[in-house]
């Protein structure tokens, strides 16, 4: 009998790896992740809220782990169909990094885009739906030191990362800027 279970645990556990459907569970960087993510930072490009030829605002300071410098625009943003708010913050260093020098240079100290846009209604109704992204400053995706790219529900349900931190915004939006 034992024997038996153990093979029907193990087929099942076979068929959920084979369907696809483990991937399904993990809470960012999985492969629609990334690939929503590509399509964001395409439709940002083309709204000049990235890449060569961005809109740029008034850089100030900020603190980690975003950046000791900071720039963010918030609009909307247009993908599949659906228009949600999106938060682009431009995130500069290295530490000692000034306002001004950013000013004068700031490809030179552009160091990550971290980006929230607020998908489709169920998406992740946990958490206001946002969906959180980090990016290199040439638009290719940040990985964690696990080597899990930083798209999607990240690290939902630990204590630290882009959802613990934000939970604890003022007005319960997951906004720190309006």
């Amino acid at each position: 009998m034992k024997q038996h279970l153990f093979i029907l645990a193990a087929s099942i556990g076979l068929a959920i790896s084979a369907s696809g459907a483990y991937s399904q569970m993990a809470p960012f960087g999985t492969e629609k992740d990334k690939a929503y993510a590509q399509k964001l930072w395409t439709v940002l490009e083309k709204d000049r809220l990235v890449g060569k030829g961005s809109i740029n605002t008034v850089p100030y300071e900020g603190i980690e782990p975003h950046g000791f410098v900071l720039e963010t625009l918030l609009s909307t943003a247009s993908i599949d169909g659906h228009v949600g708010d999106v938060v682009v913050k431009r995130n500069y260093g290295p530490e000692g990094v000034e306002v001004d020098e950013v000013k004068a240079d700031r490809a030179k100290h552009l160091k990550a885009v971290t980006v929230m846009f607020r998908r489709e209604k169920g998406f992740d109704a946990d958490n206001q739906d946002w969906f959180w992204v980090k990016y290199k400053p040439d638009g290719s995706l940040d990985m964690n030191p696990k080597g899990m790219a930083l798209a999607g529900k990240i690290a939902k349900g630990s204590d630290a990362g882009c959802i613990a931190c934000h939970v604890g915004a003022p007005g319960e939006d997951y906004l720190f800027v309006n």
